[in-house]
């Protein structure tokens, strides 16, 4: 089984920016989906945003127009790019492989370490 790497977090304050990338030590392009998740403290882990290899994207409303999710299969790496950031979006982010999007949950890989996501207002 492959493993995945997660970086870019950081602490920014609210209407700031941040890029996330995720190394996947496996060939991206084999799977039907990328995913990335994210879970507060007491909550539990939820889908940020999803991409399906036909170009189809899904997101929480709550990041709709703020959040882009992108691949570079050439380096096998999935971006999230945060735009306009609040307090809310305070938490630890994990990219995966869901089977589907429509099952996200149902992942390929073993969680990473995360990235932790900190906004200050």
């Amino acid at each position: 089984q492959g493993q995945l790497m997660e970086s870019g977090g950081g602490l920014v304050q609210a209407g700031g920016s941040l890029r996330l990338s995720c190394t996947v030590t496996r060939e991206i392009n084999r799977f039907k989906a990328l995913a990335w998740y994210r879970q507060a403290p007491g909550k539990q882990r939820e889908l940020v945003a999803g991409m399906t290899n036909d170009g189809g994207t899904d997101y929480a409303d709550s990041v709709k127009g703020r959040f882009t999710i992108s691949s570079d299969n050439a380096k096998n790496t999935i971006y999230l790019q945060m735009n306009n950031l609040k307090p809310e979006d305070t938490a630890a982010y994990y990219c995966n492989i869901p089977v589907g999007l429509g099952r996200p949950m149902n992942v390929y890989f073993n969680w990473g370490q995360g990235t932790q996501v900190t906004v200050s207002s």
